[in-house]
C-alpha cells in the first residue's frame, strides 16, 4: 500500500503580501496542490493523507466544490482529512454542510474518530481543530482504531498550544505510521514511524530549505518505509556575499546575480552583503531587484578607509591624531585591536557607520 502524506497547504494564502511575485506564489499553492493530486494517479497512490490546515482560513462551500473537483480526479485514492488551526471546523461550517462526491472523508471536530478501509486493512485515526487552539495533550490520548489492521494517526500540532505532545509517548501507542502537520519544515522524526510533512510551498522567509510531501509505503509483512519528496515550485535562500574593497557596484552585481544563477533563478533571495567596501562607493542592487525575487538585500559592509588620504587631509584635527596615535606600532599592543579601534573612531568622527 502506498501512501502520501502532506499537510499546511495553505490554499488561499498569499506569501509575501505586497511584492510583485505573491499574486504568482499564490497560484503556485494551488498549482503545487494540484500537481501533487497528479503523482496520486500515475503513482497509483491508495492513501492522500492531509493533515490540518489544507486551507490558510476556515473554506467556504465553494472552496470544497473546488476541492472536491480536483479529487474527483483520483477515485482510486481515498483521502483523510483533518482540519486544523486555521482551518478549523466551526459548528454548521461548510465543512460539515457539505458532502464530498469524491472518496474523501474529513475528519469531525473536537472528537477522537477513526475510519477503517477494508480493501487496504488500515485504519486512520485523528481529530480535526474545532477552534484555534488546544493546550490539552489530545494526541497523547488517541488510540489506534482498529488492533488487527494497520493503523495511522493523523495529527496536527506540537507546540504549547496546539495539541503539544511528547514523541516518546506518541510512538508507545501502537500506530504504525504518525502523519503530523503544523510545524511548517519537514522533519523525520522516528524513522520510518512519525513525521511532520512541512508545507507543500514554502509561505515566508523563514521556511529555508526543501518542501513538498511524504511518500510511504507499506509492505505486505507491515514494514513501512517512508521518504521526503522534494516538490515546491521555488525555494526561499538566505544567501550571504562576501566582498572587498577592490569590486565595483558592477562587480557586485555580477557576483550576486551569478550566485543566485547557481543556486536557482527561480527563488526568493535574502541577501546579506558583508565584508568592505571602497570609500564613497554606494552599492545599488536595485536592476537585480528588478529581475528577482529578492526580498531583501541586508548591506552589512563596512568602509574600507583609504588611510594615507584621510592622514593628509586630516593632519591638523583629532581624527589626523588617532590615526597617528593608532597605527604607530611602537605604541605596543595588538595590531588587531588597535586597527578595530581606528575603524570604530572614523565610523564616529566620519559619520558612516556599519550599513
Amino acid at each position: 500500500m502506498k501512501f502520501i502524506h502532506i499537510a499546511d497547504v495553505n490554499l488561499g494564502a498569499q506569501p509575501d503580501r505586497g511584492r510583485i511575485w505573491s499574486d504568482v506564489r499564490a497560484k503556485e499553492i494551488y498549482s503545487t496542490f494540484h500537481r501533487v493530486i497528479e503523482v496520486c494517479e500515475e503513482q497509483k497512490i491508495e492513501l492522500l493523507l492531509i493533515a490540518g490546515n489544507l486551507f490558510y482560513t476556515r473554506p467556504t462551500e465553494q472552496d470544497l466544490k473546488e476541492l472536491d473537483f480536483q479529487l474527483r480526479k483520483i477515485p482510486n485514492t481515498k483521502t483523510v482529512i483533518i482540519a486544523g488551526d486555521q482551518d478549523y471546523i466551526d459548528p454548521g461550517s461548510a465543512w460539515e454542510t457539505y458532502t464530498f462526491e469524491s472518496n474523501t472523508i474529513v475528519m469531525p471536530r473536537d472528537q477522537a474518530a477513526s475510519v477503517y478501509f477494508e480493501d487496504l486493512n488500515v485504519c486512520v485515526s485523528g481529530y480535526s481543530y474545532g477552534h484555534a487552539t488546544y493546550t490539552g495533550r489530545i494526541l497523547e490520548r488517541m488510540r489506534p482504531g482498529k488492533p488487527d489492521a494497520y493503523n495511522i494517526l493523523l495529527g496536527h500540532g506540537g507546540d504549547m498550544e496546539h495539541m503539544p505532545f511528547s514523541k516518546e509517548h506518541v510512538a508507545k501507542l501502537g500506530f504504525q505510521y504518525v502523519a503530523l502537520g503544523h510545524m511548517h519544515k519537514p522533519a523525520h522524526i522516528l524513522k520510518n514511524h512519525m513525521a511532520f510533512a512541512g508545507t507543500l510551498e514554502p509561505l515566508s522567509y523563514t521556511e529555508t530549505g526543501k518542501h513538498g510531501y511524504i511518500l510511504g509505503e507499506v509492505s505486505t509483512s507491515g514494514e513501512t518505509t517512508i521518504t521526503f519528496v522534494p516538490f515546491a515550485c521555488r525555494k526561499y535562500v538566505n544567501m550571504a556575499m562576501d566582498i572587498n574593497s577592490t569590486y565595483t557596484n558592477g562587480d557586485i552585481c555580477n557576483l550576486v546575480e551569478g550566485k543566485m544563477q547557481e543556486l536557482g533563478a527561480d527563488n526568493i533571495y535574502r541577501i546579506l552583503l558583508r565584508g568592505r567596501a571602497a570609500q564613497n562607493m554606494e552599492i545599488n542592487l536595485s536592476e537585480l531587484t528588478r529581475r528577482y525575487c529578492i526580498n531583501e538585500v541586508i548591506d552589512k559592509t563596512e568602509c574600507d578607509y583609504d588611510m594615507d588620504e584621510l592622514h593628509v587631509s586630516n593632519h591638523d584635527n583629532l581624527l589626523g591624531r588617532l590615526i597617528d596615535e593608532l597605527t604607530d606600532d611602537k605604541k605596543g599592543g595588538d595590531k588587531a585591536i588597535r586597527d578595530k579601534a581606528l575603524h570604530y573612531c572614523m565610523e564616529a568622527l566620519l559619520g558612516a557607520g556599519e550599513k
